[in-house]
């Protein structure tokens, strides 16, 4: 099924939005799950998206693909959340009284593209993915976690081929930078 034929002008905007949430539930969820690392809150933000989605279908106006639009929402949401997650746990008194660091703190999620028996392997990984800058951390989920092309990239993230290109690159060495000692631990 391609993209565009979701929405069917002989269709209501029920029908047409509950063809769209068949069809992409779990794109929404796996890339919010992916950005959050925390299966509660990719679902409020799965639901949270498909609200907006909703709310904004019936001024959808074609200009990018209906998938595009979609993973925007998706992505902006899911960023938003965190920051609004963010600002909650620094006035914190776990924080305050026990020096509570979010960057050492182990996700503990299944990610549905990762193999059980990969999963530790894949928690740290995680770890690491949530260390990187924001737009480094969307092209590299975007594109090794949810597949999708660096030109679909672009076009999502609203920037350039190169840039997305780019990003890519440093977030690969800042990856690499942050699983040597992990790695050199096992491996040595």
């Amino acid at each position: 099924m391609n993209q565009q034929a979701i929405i069917d002008t002989t269709q209501n905007a029920e029908e047409n939005f509950a063809s769209i949430v068949n069809y992409r539930q779990q794109m929404v969820y796996n890339t919010a799950l992916g950005i959050v690392q925390n299966e509660e809150d990719a679902e409020d933000i799965t639901q949270e998206v498909f609200l907006k989605i909703y709310e904004g279908l019936q001024n959808f106006r074609n200009e990018s693909s209906l998938s595009t639009w979609i993973y925007r929402i998706t992505i902006t949401t899911s960023l938003d959340f965190e920051k609004q997650k963010k600002r909650q746990k620094r006035g914190g008194l776990m924080q305050r009284v026990f020096g509570f660091n979010e960057a050492t703190e182990k996700p503990d999620f299944f990610h549905p593209g990762v193999a059980l028996d990969k999963k530790e392997d894949a928690a740290v990984l995680f770890m690491a993915i949530k260390k990187l800058p924001e737009k480094q951390r969307t092209a590299f989920i975007l594109h090794k976690i949810e597949g999708l092309t660096n030109n679909d990239i672009a076009s999502m993230m609203d920037s350039t081929l190169l840039a997305v290109e780019s990003l890519q690159v440093r977030a690969k060495n800042n990856l690499r930078n942050y699983l040597k000692d992990y790695y050199e631990k096992y491996f040595k």
